[in-house]
């Protein structure tokens, strides 16, 4: 009996361990050797992008609802910076107006996203003068998933909120532990609604609200995965990423492993990119607004 137990806990490892390289062996790879940076240093520059278009998700359509969206959509793009100093993070606004670098033409660097993610990455590094070392693209739908791998996230709310589009619905204030469908409901709520001395109250700053929780999103999901030590919980993450997740082909396990225990501890300080409004081709974008947008990026530079 005294032997058996260890050959059965060798085998459950082993079962382990085999499931989460199927899972991370599943992953989608892309390579972006031509326009990523090499890695200089302690320091390193991720993009990472959040996207609906692999689910075919709406963001005004509630979670298990009918979708008309069509086509590749960056629902969110994020820079982060990772150092022994601790990481920052900054969301660069989908409507912010740049010249794409696949056309030379000028849009909004949504539309880069349409043309790959080497169009993108391009994109970013010529407008914002930023290295980009590494690209990392992941499908909102994937991290129900990876949040129900993980128990739930606990998230603050400052008062009960709600999304009737996105499906959000939080009964109370303080910290809440959300599920996988409340989780995303959360990250992708754009009519975020809040309850306040009886008044429902609609955030009034629109996408750069929601892009302040898609980041609180990401953070508090990265970070959790990052701090268990749950072998179970892990291989289910593994699991739940490896069908919505788009990796450069230079990132390794390790890479993976090393970002998520930086993210675990201390959260990524959050930049803001200065922007303004204007209107180009008769539609409202966003420009960026020197020379305080300089000054932002100068960080990840």
């Amino acid at each position: 009996m005294a032997i058996g137990i260890p050959v059965l806990l060798l085998l459950g490892v082993g079962l382990l361990v085999g499931r989460a390289y199927r899972a991370y062996r599943g992953i989608e790879r892309v390579d972006l050797s031509d326009v990523l940076d090499p890695v200089s240093g302690d320091t390193v520059n991720y993009l990472l992008v959040g996207s609906d278009s692999r689910e075919g998700l709406d963001p005004d359509v509630p979670v298990g609802g009918e979708s008309t969206v069509t086509g590749k959509r960056s629902d969110t793009i994020i820079l982060l910076r990772v150092g022994p100093d601790g990481s920052q993070m900054m969301s660069i606004p989908r409507d912010l107006w740049v010249t794409v670098a696949s056309s030379g033409k000028q849009g909004r660097i949504n539309g880069a996203y349409n043309g790959g993610p080497a169009n993108l990455v391009q994109t970013v590094k010529d407008n914002l003068k930023v290295p980009v070392n590494h690209y990392m693209e992941v499908g909102f739908e994937s991290f129900v998933g990876v949040v129900d791998a993980l128990g739930g996230i606990e998230i603050e709310f400052p008062n009960p909120a709600f999304d009737t589009h996105s499906g959000l619905y939080v009964d109370q204030s303080g910290p809440v532990t959300l599920d996988g469908r409340q989780a995303l409901a959360y990250a992708r709520s754009r009519h975020y609604t809040e309850k306040i001395d009886g008044e429902e109250v609609t955030d009034p700053t629109a996408d750069l609200g929601r892009q302040g929780r898609q980041q609180q999103f990401l953070r508090t999901a990265l970070g959790e995965v990052g701090a268990t030590r749950n072998p179970f919980e892990l291989v289910g993450v593994t699991e739940a990423l490896s069908d919505g997740l788009v990796l450069d082909d230079s990132i390794g396990l390790f890479d993976l492993i090393g970002l998520a225990r930086k993210l675990s501890g201390a959260e990524p300080t959050t930049v803001i990119l200065p922007t303004k409004g204007a209107r180009k081709g008769g539609a409202a974008v966003l420009v960026l607004d020197q020379p305080a947008a300089d000054a932002a990026l100068a960080g990840f530079r």
